[in-house]
């Protein structure tokens, strides 16, 4: 290279140089000029229970001066080794994070400083895109020119995420029941390893991977010299003592929850977004901890296994979601299965299908026969459903005795004859959005629905036919207390009152004993367990379980199964039935039984439960049947009364 070609590359290498010095220091004038960002309250969310209690919030907030020395010291040689001598980026750990996942072919190892974990944590979402990122260098820029260090590191241990837990307070006091104050080497070491894989490092989904973590820490600690060697070992062979109190057991569950509340505020429009990113708000919630505390007790004492659960329960006159779960363990997973996922509903969805049935002349009394059917449609098409474990009475049978069988034979034959557009419309009308096809599975559920859409098109049956829409927010108000939203209750007939009430009785007799036959009610194994009248309806599908009920005060929906679509077990069905009943159970303990009057324009009839007829004297087994006035049976019904017969090829 002669003289003249290396003079130019000098000096243009110089001039870039200068360029870049000069948009730097541009940078962070224009930074320094601009609006400072609100750190201490920046996403404060105070949450509040349906009584207006406090449950979560940044009261737990610690300043920098109380904290404890080896937290800082262990959070710093773990995350950002040169936090005190860079300006928001450590460009030679980016430049060495670019060259070994170049080497490596992966890009796994990153470069973020604590400022911009804070940065992005704080004010920005978690999308990888380029606009996202370069936002987040922009709020690092401006964190770093109004604060100082201190500020920073205080705001980003105030709420970073440690397991499920937020801010340091917080998840000491999770973890070890006392103050970021107190911490030893050992617990200061242990909680910081926890942000970098929040669902694996907690001590409480896996203490052997938190150990390790913790062993990387202590080593970080010794190596810029925090620690020495002999610290290093004491710390790491201390007997950590964890809490394990029943009142830190709920939190990880009322994430959940609260993430659900997360979403809807940020769909209210009358909350300026500003305010949402960076304000301190005041949420008022419809959380009922006793309904939360029934989920979780009812999961630990039914669910040993590594199934994933999601439970949702509601106020049917309103729509208020008093407790959500959306997996078993939310340090381990975040992900709610109980608004994010859409699952086959199984049987779950035949209740809707019996109501456009009421509403088209069917009654309790309408029968079909049920037997082994292949149903032949056109081009040849053909469906075989079969019943749960091939049983079949192989004669007719009625519409009460269907339900309380869950009869699927029963099912597709009322769904054919109704017209398979007419369930597509009942779904629509009850609040479902979810696309369902046409077809005749789907009278057994095929199709997949959310937890949360399914547990709300219960709540309309449970509220005689008023349609509500779940929400999670009762109120918003800004830091001092001027209310920026108030819900306002909306109710929309949607269903008959009557026949919600016909349709609610005969869901209660899913764990009657007078139908016990040539098989047992669905519920009736739980029946024991249940101290109140219920409607309850359940699913099981190869891959999802489902039970939902309810009564006038509330309605349930339970779901388990797991992400993989593993099979599930014979035995999974019973404890998810059981998981229902001890949840509605244990919610509604010392409340009074509430059930619903009869409607003037029906009339309740003696009946033979399996065929429909009128009871006599030689009536073995009889239950009261629920009828529109002028359908129920006479002294003169027969089986031809009831809907005609559909010819199929069987």
């Amino acid at each position: 290279m002669n003289k003249r070609i290396l003079k130019i590359l000098t000096k243009t290498t110089f001039i870039i140089i200068f360029i870049c010095f000069i948009i730097y220091c541009g940078i962070y004038l224009y930074a320094w000029i601009s609006p400072k960002l609100t750190v201490n309250s920046a996403k404060s969310y105070y949450f509040y229970d349906n009584e207006e209690n406090l449950i979560t919030g940044t009261d737990e907030w610690i300043s920098y001066e109380n904290l404890d020395k080896d937290i800082i010291n262990a959070t710093i040689a773990i995350e950002d080794r040169h936090f005190f001598n860079h300006r928001g980026f450590d460009f030679l750990r980016i430049a060495k994070a670019m060259y070994n996942n170049i080497k490596s072919g992966d890009a796994k190892e990153g470069a973020s400083t604590i400022t911009q974990q804070y940065a992005k944590n704080m004010y920005l979402n978690f999308d990888k895109t380029w606009e996202r990122k370069l936002n987040e260098a922009w709020l690092t820029v401006r964190l770093e020119t109004h604060y100082s260090k201190e500020d920073i590191l205080e705001g980003y241990l105030n709420t970073i995420n440690y397991g499920g837990v937020f801010g340091v307070e917080n998840a000491s006091k999770y973890y070890y029941g006392k103050s970021a104050e107190e911490l030893s080497i050992g617990e200061a070491a242990m909680l910081a390893g926890i942000p970098n894989r929040p669902s694996d490092y907690s001590p409480f989904v896996n203490y052997q991977a938190a150990k390790k973590r913790q062993l990387v820490v202590l080593k970080a600690m010794q190596r810029d010299g925090y620690i020495t060697e002999e610290e290093l070992n004491i710390a790491y062979n201390e007997q950590l003592e964890f809490d394990n109190k029943e009142e830190n057991k709920e939190l990880n569950s009322i994430m959940y929850f609260q993430n659900a509340v997360i979403e809807e505020l940020q769909s209210i429009s009358s909350i300026p977004t500003s305010l949402i990113k960076t304000g301190g708000l005041k949420i008022y919630t419809t959380l009922d901890i006793k309904a939360q505390k029934a989920i979780e007790a009812s999961i630990d004492k039914n669910i040993e296994n590594d199934i994933q659960i999601a439970s949702v329960i509601m106020n049917p006159d309103t729509g208020a979601v008093l407790g959500l779960v959306g997996g078993t363990n939310y340090s381990k997973s975040q992900y709610n299965r109980a608004l994010s996922q859409n699952r086959s509903v199984g049987s779950t969805i035949k209740p809707f299908l019996y109501y456009a049935a009421l509403e088209n002349n069917f009654t309790a009394s309408t029968t079909f026969t049920s037997e082994k059917t292949t149903f032949v449609f056109s081009e040849n098409q053909t469906y075989s459903p079969t019943n749960y474990a091939n049983q079949y009475p192989n004669k007719e049978i009625s519409l009460a005795a269907a339900i309380a069988y869950s009869d699927n034979i029963y099912a597709v034959k009322t769904h054919l004859f109704l017209g398979s557009d007419v369930l597509v419309d009942t779904m629509k009308r009850v609040g479902i959005t979810s696309k369902l096809d046409s077809i005749p599975s789907l009278a057994l559920g095929s199709q997949p629905i959310s937890l949360l859409e399914m547990t709300n098109a219960y709540a309309i049956l449970a509220n005689q036919g008023y349609r509500v829409k779940p929400y999670f927010i009762n109120r918003v108000e800004d830091i001092n207390g001027n209310i920026l939203y108030e819900r306002k209750e909306t109710k929309d007939a949607v269903l008959n009152s009557s026949i919600t009430y016909i349709l609610s009785e005969l869901l209660a007799n899913t764990t009657n004993a007078n139908f016990i036959s040539y098989t047992y009610p669905t519920s009736y194994v739980i029946s024991n367990k249940l101290s109140r009248k219920y409607a309850i309806k359940t699913g099981t599908t190869e891959y999802d379980h489902l039970v939902f009920g309810y009564n006038k005060d509330v309605v349930v929906g339970v779901w388990s199964g797991y992400d993989d679509n593993r099979q599930l077990a014979a035995g999974d069905s019973l404890n998810n039935k059981n998981l229902w009943a001890d949840i509605i159970e244990k919610y509604l303990e010392g409340k009074e039984d509430n059930w619903y009057s009869m409607p003037n324009n029906v009339v309740g009839v003696l009946v033979n439960p399996i065929n429909g007829q009128l009871a006599t004297e030689k009536t073995k087994k009889s239950v009261i049947q629920y009828y529109l006035k002028g359908t129920e049976p006479s002294n003169n019904y027969s089986l031809d009364d009831a809907v005609p017969t559909i010819k199929y090829d069987e």
